[in-house]
This record gives C-alpha cells, structure tokens and sequence, in this order.
C-alpha cells in the first residue's frame, strides 16, 4: 500500500539545512510501518493551486487501487490571493469533492483531514483558527462516507492541554543564531517542528487506526 499526502506547507517535507522546520507527512512514513508513504504536499498551496499546478493530476497517473489518498487543506484556502483563495462553503467544498473523486475513480480510498490548529494564544487562551473550512471537511465527509480524521480537534486539545509556554516545542519557536536557517530565530505558530511534527503525524495514523484502514 502506498499513502499519498496532499497538502500545504504544514504536511510538506524539507531539507535538513531547512531545519527546524518539518511537515508532519514528512515523518508519517514511521508510525505507518509496512506502507510506503508518498509526501506530495507542497508549502503554499490551496486546494485550488494544488490542482491548478496539476498535482493532483500526477498523482492521478500514479495512484493504484488500495492505496491512501491524504487529503488536508484550508491554510492557503483562506488566502486573500485570487490564486489560492477558496470560499468554504463552495469552492473548497467542490475542491475537495475532486480530490475525493478522483481517489475513488483510481479504486484508492480517500482520507479527509482537518487542519492542524494555529497557536495563537491571546490572554491565556487558545484561539479557535480556521473559521468554517473544518467543518466543511467534516460535512463533506459525512455525505460522501469518506473517513475523516479531525486533526483539528486533536491538535487544538493537546495544544490546550500543553499551555502556551509548553507548546512552543511544537512549533517552530528557535532562539538566534541556533539554526543556520534562522540567524533571527523563529517565532511561528503555524508551522511545526520535530515534536510537533510527529505528534500530528501519530495522530493521523492513529486515525487511519480508528477507521479500521490500517492494522
């Protein structure tokens, strides 16, 4: 079985002198033993530009019956840029629905998931990120019977938990002059690191787990 990503820059995989950061689907591969793990989210893009690049399209020439479609969007979806930019309701509802399509017409199975939560920590508490698109992904997978794996509930409940200092690890936080990559340091509340990474990456493979997709 191979499990292809199809995302933005919080799923995409970097190179070591990019480091801290790292995208989740860059180490799903070590909680999903025995599959192959194809990582094509990319930084940047929507649901929109993914397809308008013909990305999914190259999947599409690849994808084989029984293998994984990931599918996670909404950070650029929500983008003022007429090139990314999507509304909720429609344009990303119908954008995800060719994603889900073009999975199932390949005799793959479509996974939908929520996106991971923003740190935004204002007077102590954690704000809710992402307006309406997470329940998009929710309602669609409801009437289409597609697994959906709530990465949003998730992050946002252990971000919670951890508190604001605590959760930093998650995220691409960096003093100066740690990272060559980041002489300035970091202080990035979308974008994760190691930990961050391969909490998220965990959940969603627990979720493929749940939804009796993996063993």
């Amino acid at each position: 079985m191979t499990i292809y990503v199809c995302g933005d820059s919080t799923a995409a995989s970097y190179k070591p002198e990019e480091a801290p950061i790292t995208g989740w689907g860059q180490v799903l591969s070590e909680f999903v033993p025995g599959a192959r793990v194809e990582n094509r989210a990319m930084g940047g893009r929507s649901t929109k530009s993914f397809l308008s690049e013909g990305r999914l399209q190259r999947i599409e020439t690849e994808i084989q019956p029984g293998d994984l479609l990931l599918i996670q969007f909404t950070h650029n979806d929500t983008s003022d840029l007429v090139w990314r930019h999507t509304d909720p309701w429609t344009s990303f509802y119908h954008n995800l629905e060719i994603y889900v399509d073009t999975a199932m017409l390949s005799g793959a199975r479509p996974v939908l998931l929520t996106p991971i939560c923003r740190r935004y920590w204002r007077d102590g508490k954690l704000l809710e990120s992402h307006g309406e698109y997470p329940d998009v992904i929710r309602v669609l997978a409801a009437q289409r019977n597609v697994p959906l794996i709530d990465i949003y509930e998730k992050s946002t409940a252990l971000v919670r938990q951890l508190g604001d200092e605590e959760s930093k690890k998650l995220y691409l936080y960096a003093a100066p002059g740690v990272y060559p990559a980041y002489p300035n340091g970091s202080a990035d509340d979308t974008h994760t690191q190691r930990a961050g990474a391969e909490a998220y990456a965990r959940m969603a493979a627990e979720g493929l787990k749940e939804a009796g997709i993996l063993g």
